[in-house]
């Protein structure tokens, strides 16, 4: 289904490419700094989004993305309508194009955070408004924005930029591997046997001009690192815990790890984390950690996506 001149859906980092995602960070940066010492729920000065409602359709449970993209659209003058499975047709059986058709008509735009990539696929396909990607189980692009935003506030340039990966290779993986291929950044990954990133996001990163390095060797993946990146082992809902737990242990980001990568390296992790587990506490709380600037950074990025998908960027 066709959209409005200008509105884009943005499903995959791919779908808006360097240029535009480069202007999505420029745009945070600037209306974050304009932000400073005004109460948060405060409208920017030119309220881009006024009289715009936003749909936040939850089939997984959520912190971040719910309460940033919420903040994101009273920030831009606009407002929010939260749906869950639980309280909405969709939760007993209606069909995912019945549903971006009904709310089409009823809102401006729609967040979908769901498991199966394919739903936010064919919510795309038959919305005539906007869809964003609030999270499959394939790929998180929103987190990514955010991630990229707060290394370039710590100072990081990204073409050329060494990123270490630890652990499960999954959806935050993919989507860092896309960036890496549109912003030019490489990547050292470390996973148990069994755990690797999709092929598909490897190639698309190395397509693009990054070296990814994929390694069973987590000091190697650490080894003059700029970014190390980790997320939980086991998701919501996994079966064989304890196994995969097992599996994973080698990959803790931990004191050592951290000793191994460049003296002024940032830890990063998209939350919520499991502490003890992928990261130690040592880490986690740590000076190198930045993972609460890149949690509030969701908001900012979050409002530079939002204005990308309605042509305002």
């Amino acid at each position: 289904m066709s959209l409005p001149a200008g509105h884009r859906h943005f499903i995959a980092l791919a779908d808006a490419g360097s240029d535009a995602l480069a202007a999505m960070l420029a745009d945070a940066i600037d209306r974050k700094a304009a932000r400073a010492d005004i109460p948060k729920g405060a409208v920017d000065s030119d309220a881009p989004l006024a009289g715009r409602v936003l749909a936040l359709v939850f089939e997984k449970s959520s912190t971040r993305t719910r309460v940033s993209f919420d903040i994101a659209m009273r920030q831009l003058g606009g407002s929010v309508l939260i749906l869950d499975a639980g309280s909405t047709q969709l939760g007993r059986g209606e069909s995912i194009a019945d549903t971006a058709r009904v709310l089409s008509r009823m809102v401006d735009a729609i967040m979908l955070r769901t498991d199966d990539h394919a739903k936010i696929e064919e919510m795309a396909r038959h919305a005539s408004v906007p869809v964003i990607n609030g999270l499959t189980d394939k790929t998180h692009p929103c987190q990514i924005v955010a991630d990229l935003l707060t290394l370039v506030e710590h100072g990081k340039a990204l073409p050329g930029l060494e990123i270490a990966w630890f652990g499960d290779g999954n959806n935050v993986l993919h989507s860092i591997l896309e960036a890496a291929g549109l912003m030019r950044c490489n990547l050292r990954i470390a996973t148990p046997p069994g755990f690797e990133p999709d092929e598909e996001f490897v190639e698309l990163a190395r397509a693009g001009g990054a070296n990814v390095l994929l390694t069973r060797d987590p000091v190697e993946a650490a080894n003059g690192a700029d970014v190390l990146v980790t997320d939980t082992w086991v998701s919501m809902g996994q079966e064989d815990a304890a196994e995969k737990r097992a599996a994973m242990e080698p990959y803790q980001v931990n004191g050592a790890i951290m000793q191994q990568a460049a003296p002024d390296a940032i830890f990063l992790h998209c939350l919520p984390a499991h502490v003890g587990e992928e990261v130690t506490q040592e880490v986690f709380s740590g000076p190198q950690s930045v993972v609460f600037d890149e949690a509030e950074n969701r908001i900012h990025a979050q409002k530079s996506v939002l204005l990308w998908s309605f042509g305002l960027l």
